[in-house]
């Protein structure tokens, strides 16, 4: 048909490109860099964490998100940015799914997250991920916020192979 279903390159690029909820805070809290970065990630207008070693990264959601990755093309594009591979992409890559197919989860995603974030109490923290988990341990949040927080939490493990959203944000980035 077209040039771009001869190459899964464009489409995987186009995929998290266009995706961003890896970089949005709604499905991690921080991501690891490796010490050498520290300084380029910094120069990005990345908010690098130094101060433990254990947990040397940027915070989400990534400053430099501006509805596409604006330095995915860079030579300084973080480490840990390039080899994440969440299972909506994996699958893609395995052929199980097209570029359409995929975006249409996004879009899914995305409409559920909207749905959730209403239901949010205003807060400080603009981390997604920060303040969803919070409301969901305080534990007198409403039977409509659970069943849609619920939801969603199943989607992101469903088709971006996230699963450890109650455990401390730091433990959930671990692996990427």
């Amino acid at each position: 048909m077209s040039d771009d279903e001869n190459t899964s390159e464009p489409k995987e690029s186009t995929l998290c490109k266009s995706c961003g909820l890896c970089c949005t805070g709604h499905l991690f809290s921080w991501v690891r860099l490796n010490a050498s970065e520290l300084d380029h990630s910094e120069a990005l207008g990345l908010n690098v964490i130094r101060s433990d070693p254990r947990q040397r990264g940027f915070t989400q959601p990534c400053p430099v998100w501006q509805g596409v990755c604006t330095v995915y093309n860079s030579p300084y594009y973080p480490s840990g940015c390039r080899k994440y591979q969440c299972r909506l992409l994996k699958q893609m890559i395995e052929g199980k799914n097209l570029l359409p197919e995929s975006m249409q989860v996004v879009e899914q995603a995305i409409a559920m997250i909207l749905e959730v974030g209403k239901l949010l109490p205003t807060s400080p923290n603009i981390s997604f991920r920060e303040r969803l988990v919070a409301q969901m341990e305080e534990g007198n949040a409403d039977s409509d916020f659970h069943s849609k927080a619920e939801a969603l939490l199943a989607f992101f493990e469903l088709h971006f192979g996230v699963n450890d959203f109650l455990d401390q944000p730091a433990e959930g980035m671990a692996g990427r």
